[in-house]
């Protein structure tokens, strides 16, 4: 008789695979990773899915044999307890192999000088404008295998502007009518631009085999005037070409960037990439108001994309989140500009709100228990990324050996989540007033401080308001279960309450302000959820009222409607089709970070978005 014992260990897998089957999508469908990038649900999707407690259980005991060995077994055996007790998130755990760095900002520089070889591939360096899109496009795809979140190439523009001018010459911009192709098309410069901007960013929109059938999470920056000097004031081009005296022509083409991907969004559904527009103020006012203005525009246009202001160039945002310090802006001719290289090598979440339950039944300090998980953090973090350096001295880093990025130049972050509902456990209203001005200090700075103090040439901490996609939903749930005070099925990832109605865009500016962000240093991004598009004017007005608050990084979501039936997208939100009238629906909102169809986000998501207030 046939011994089944063997094969009965596999059962789980199996009952998992009917349950994903019959899921509504494929976030409804994952155990332990809902992910709303993951459009279609098929076998493809469901594979990765099966592996994900398997990749937990060997992360966990990878960070307990390093942490063991760095700090001793009971260091590492309370890594476990934080984790079970879910006290603490290691973020990205359950997708990829032991030791994948998280997200990345990355130079293109050895692309230009090396192809694609150092990282395995066979594309010689880009000598045309058709080699540098085709392999630009393979190059996001290799980098991206290599991270667990998204990857941000800031030079994106500026390069495709380099081969443009290569290919028609410095006044390209000036003759965009102008038929440059002797095929029967009779081409212009401006079709060939649009062809090449479709060509990247709809491939780039593709499902990636090597990311669970999921499409890369792709990011590009938008410059400013003084921003664009102070980046690239000494890059040079192998062939002696200086970047900065390109300054017309790379802001000409990033605004016909943003039109065109603004026009194509009526026509497809496309995530990536997520635009970052950083510009410069001097404590009053923009200093390129122009800009500013264009900036402006293009949200009353009904363009969606994050705008990042700083009075100094000492930081830059190059993820629907994450912002970073800026180490070093100089240039190498063998990396490039060292300004734009940065991103997070792992992040580790606190769970805010049962830190501060936790805390109270106790009748402990919640500054002083803030300060210890955060130091139990910081020796966790340093574990991961000893892990990491041992994978870069055997090899398996290639990303980080052909000098794409440096491990110097990544964070180790400390994330938060539950910070509002902390704040209400404690009586505390969630306005801008002196009491949630005090909890923000008590929670913030002290994490601030010991990032601060712990940093060395080698490491650097930050602290984010991470986004939260799926874990804002986990957090509640683990919470309810454990008896904790839950006043939401997700807890928020903003300084505010997102179905709060009383709260106008100003009050939100305001909680995003440096009154409460000062100390996260790491990244947070105000989401405005509006009704119907604003004019340029009004869209101005909160720029500059951005400023007089000191709030450093926002978007304004107004969802797209999408008809079932006919297709018609509008940048509208709309209860009836206006092209066929009718009332079969879809939505297009962020769901965090980026623009995804509402049906295809996970149920507990879309239930914290019919309970979002669009004001």
């Amino acid at each position: 008789m046939i011994n089944l014992s063997k094969y009965e260990a596999y059962r789980e897998d199996l009952d998992f695979m009917k349950q994903y089957a019959g899921a509504q999508n494929s976030a409804t469908g994952s155990a332990f990773d809902p992910n709303a990038n993951v459009v279609n649900k098929n076998i493809a999707t469901m594979a990765p899915e099966i592996h994900k407690k398997a990749n937990i259980f060997a992360n966990r005991l990878a960070m307990y044999d390093k942490i063991s060995e760095l700090f001793g077994k009971e260091l590492a055996e309370e890594y476990i307890e934080d984790l079970e007790s879910h006290r603490v998130y290691r973020n990205d755990e359950s997708g990829m192999p032991v030791g994948t760095p998280y997200c990345v900002s990355c130079t293109l520089y050895p692309f230009l000088r090396r192809g694609l070889k150092d990282l395995g591939g066979t594309s010689e360096k880009p000598k045309t404008l058709d080699s540098f899109c085709g392999g630009f496009i393979n190059l996001v795809f290799a980098i991206a295998a290599q991270f667990a979140g998204a990857v941000a190439t800031p030079e994106f523009i500026a390069y495709l502007t380099y081969f443009l001018i290569n290919e028609y010459g410095e006044d390209f911009y000036l003759r965009e009518k102008e038929i440059v192709d002797n095929s029967r098309f009779k081409k212009t410069i401006e079709d060939i631009i649009h062809a090449k901007f479709k060509q990247v960013v709809y491939s780039l929109n593709q499902p990636a085999a090597a990311r669970g059938s999921q499409s890369v999470f792709w990011n590009v920056a938008y410059f400013d005037k003084p921003y664009f000097m102070s980046l690239f004031e000494n890059f040079t081009f192998p062939d002696g070409t200086v970047l900065a005296t390109l300054w017309e022509q790379f802001n000409w083409l990033q605004r016909k960037f943003m039109v065109w991907f603004n026009k194509e969004r009526t026509k497809k559904v496309l995530t990536f990439p997520v635009e970052s527009f950083s510009l410069l103020n001097d404590g009053e006012k923009f200093v390129d108001e122009d800009s500013a203005e264009w900036v402006a525009y293009m949200y009353s246009q009904g363009h969606s994309f994050f705008t990042y202001t700083s009075d100094s160039v000492d930081s830059l945002a190059s993820c629907c989140r994450l912002r970073n310090e800026l180490q070093e802006n100089t240039f190498s001719y063998t990396l490039g500009a060292g300004g734009i290289s940065t991103g997070s090598k792992c992040v580790m979440t606190i769970n805010i709100n049962r830190l501060v339950q936790d805390a109270v039944r106790d009748g402990a300090d919640i500054r002083e228990r803030v300060m210890e998980q955060t130091g139990r953090i910081h020796k966790y973090l340093i574990a991961f990324n000893e892990i990491l350096k041992d994978l870069k001295k055997n090899k398996m880093l290639q990303v980080y050996d052909a000098g794409f990025i440096s491990l110097e130049k990544q964070y180790l972050t400390v994330g938060l989540n539950g910070f509002v509902e902390g704040a209400e456990f404690l009586g505390i209203d969630i306005s801008d007033n002196e009491k949630y001005r005090e909890y923000t200090e008590m929670i913030l700075r002290p994490i601030y401080e010991l990032d601060k103090q712990d940093r060395t040439e080698e490491l650097m901490f930050n602290c984010e308001f991470i986004p939260a996609e799926n874990l804002g939903v986990k957090n509640a749930k683990w919470d309810k279960a454990d008896g904790y005070f839950v006043p939401r099925d997700c807890y928020n990832s903003y300084f505010y309450r997102v179905e709060d109605e009383t709260l106008s865009p100003m009050d939100k500016f305001k909680l995003h302000g440096k009154n409460y962000t000062k100390y996260c240093d790491g990244g947070s991004a105000v989401h405005c959820n509006l009704k119907e598009h604003l004019s340029k004017e009004q869209y101005r007005f909160i720029l500059n009222y951005a400023i007089k608050v000191g709030t450093p990084y926002f978007t304004f979501n107004i969802p797209n409607t999408i008809c079932n039936d006919c297709g018609h997208i509008t940048k509208h939100y709309l209860d009836k089709c206006p092209k066929c009238g009718s009332e079969n629906l879809d939505y297009a909102t962020r769901v965090i970070g980026y623009l995804v169809r509402v049906s295809k986000w996970s149920a507990d998501r879309q239930a914290e978005h019919s309970r979002r207030y669009y004001g």
